[in-house]
């Protein structure tokens, strides 16, 4: 292999595997290297007693992004696993009594929001038309688009689609104009703690997921998120990466502020290109001398950070009732929970919680006649954690499971994992023990979030979920892609 196509990519997250997959094939010599036993990063997968566990992730959404990346290597998702739509897609409960089913039929969604408040069945039409706008908007312009500056949205599409995007205002304002029903609108804004923000504080342009939720479908890959990683590291092996686990990067070595080599557990390994997928405040203030910092420590002070969270990875004797495969439990007052992590950081007293029950659509992840059961509280990024305060917000959880299922769920554990931020710390060098990286407030997207290409090291890149386009499996995916592009634009200049 000639020089100058030699390539180290640091962590085996999805945005690691899948570049390494993409440069493979475009014939650079990659070396992939995961300082753990296992590859996936967050979202990497527990075996124990028969039983299989999502570490990280557990949503399968935008499944046309899933697509079109498999489709650059002639193949398709179907190739690797079978995926299945969710119905239902979700169940939310709202309090004692109180629940709602999302199904992955839009007419019975429609029906479901005009009995809970006369009226939303039309506003909910208008809602979704306006989502799926944004959202094909979002993919066609900017989501596969490298953002560095404000002179990257002007273009045609991007002007004409302007105001109907939203981007200045908060989705919790922009809900409210089309629905009065609190209920209604926490159905719509959940899924802003899984973008890492609040509705209070996250733009409106991403109400476009309740098109992704409520048009395209909650889907699930057979065996779990685990089989989308494998099928990624296959793609990556087919392409002629080199995949090295137990090596730890140490430092970026650099001359002249170019790259020359990654420092390793296991040696010295030489570089004219470092791709690094690990937490990218670590990478910049731990693995590079203070020179060669694009975002130094005060940087990092200043950003608003995703949550982090408590997860309990459960393995239970006997099944539970009322539960859907994916179970969300809203507190009355979940602003409170939201305060907690954003703007008065500490544990919640009354915290909301959800819970992936993978069982109630696929046995091969728990032996017969169990369940595997994740439960997870969002909570701030930094807070103590202490066995003391563990033990006490497991004790909540078990205390919801019962007002959800009757059932005393500590009596049935055969196995049980519990995950905070001691261990996103330790894991993952995670800031403060985020799960989730970057939170997506208006100024910290798009133009707004850390560069991929670093500005004082040539040949350093990112991926990942701190750079645009952000959190989640599918925008892991689509950095890759977006990377991949800069370090292709940028050795035809050399």
């Amino acid at each position: 292999m000639t020089e100058g196509r030699r390539v180290v990519v640091i962590g085996a997250g999805i945005g690691g595997l899948a570049a390494s997959a993409i440069l493979a094939r475009d014939g650079y010599q990659v070396t992939l290297i995961e300082k753990r036993d296992e590859i996936g990063g967050r979202a990497s997968c527990w075996k124990k007693d028969g039983f299989c566990f999502d570490m990280g992730p557990s949503w399968y959404l935008m499944p046309d992004i899933f697509e079109r990346f498999f489709a650059e290597f002639n193949c398709s998702p179907s190739d690797f696993y079978k995926l299945k739509r969710l119905d239902p897609s979700y169940k939310i409960f709202f309090g004692d009594n109180d629940s709602l089913e999302i199904s992955s039929d839009l007419s019975v969604n429609l029906e479901r929001f005009e009995q809970i408040e006369p009226g939303a069945s039309d506003a909910f039409r208008k809602y979704l038309e306006q989502a799926r706008l944004k959202y094909n908007s979002a993919v066609s312009n900017f989501l596969y688009r490298e953002l560095t500056s404000i002179f990257d949205f002007l273009n045609k599409e991007i002007l004409k689609a302007g105001k109907d995007l939203h981007a200045l205002e908060n989705l919790d304002h922009y809900t409210k104009r089309f629905f009065t029903s609190e209920k209604l609108r926490r159905v719509l804004e959940y899924s802003m703690v899984f973008l890492g923000g609040a509705p209070s504080n996250t733009p409106a342009i991403y109400s476009m997921l309740s098109h992704v939720d409520f048009n395209l479908g909650v889907w699930y890959p057979q065996g779990g998120m685990w089989s989308v990683v494998n099928a990624i590291k296959q793609l990556a092996l087919r392409s002629g990466a080199k995949i090295i686990t137990s090596c730890e990067a140490t430092q970026i070595l650099v001359r002249n502020g170019i790259v020359k080599a990654v420092k390793t557990t296991n040696g010295d390994i030489p570089a004219d290109i470092v791709l690094a997928n690990a937490d990218y405040p670590f990478v910049e203030t731990i693995l590079l001398e203070r020179a060669y910092q694009s975002y130094p420590e005060k940087y990092w002070q200043k950003r608003v950070l995703a949550p982090s969270a408590i997860m309990m990875y459960l393995g239970l004797d006997g099944t539970l009732p009322n539960m859907s495969h994916h179970t969300l439990s809203f507190e009355q007052d979940w602003m409170e929970h939201f305060n907690s992590i954003f703007d008065h950081p500490e544990w919640p007293s009354k915290p909301s919680f959800y819970f992936c029950c993978p069982t109630k659509t696929d046995s091969s992840v728990a032996p017969q006649g169990c369940e595997n059961l994740v439960t997870l509280i969002p909570v701030a990024p930094g807070l103590e954690d202490t066995d003391q305060i563990r033990d006490a917000m497991c004790q909540k959880t078990f205390e919801c499971l019962k007002r959800i299922t009757g059932m005393q769920v500590e009596s049935m554990i055969r196995i049980k994992r519990v995950f905070s931020h001691r261990d996103y710390i330790s894991e993952y060098n995670a800031r403060k023990g985020t799960a989730l990286g970057l939170s997506h407030t208006l100024m910290q997207s798009a133009i707004f979030r850390p560069r991929i290409a670093s500005r004082k090291v040539r040949g350093l890149y990112y991926v990942g979920q701190y750079t645009h386009p952000g959190i989640g499996v599918p925008m892991a995916l689509i950095s890759a892609t977006v990377a991949c592009n800069r370090i292709r634009k940028d050795r035809k200049i050399l």
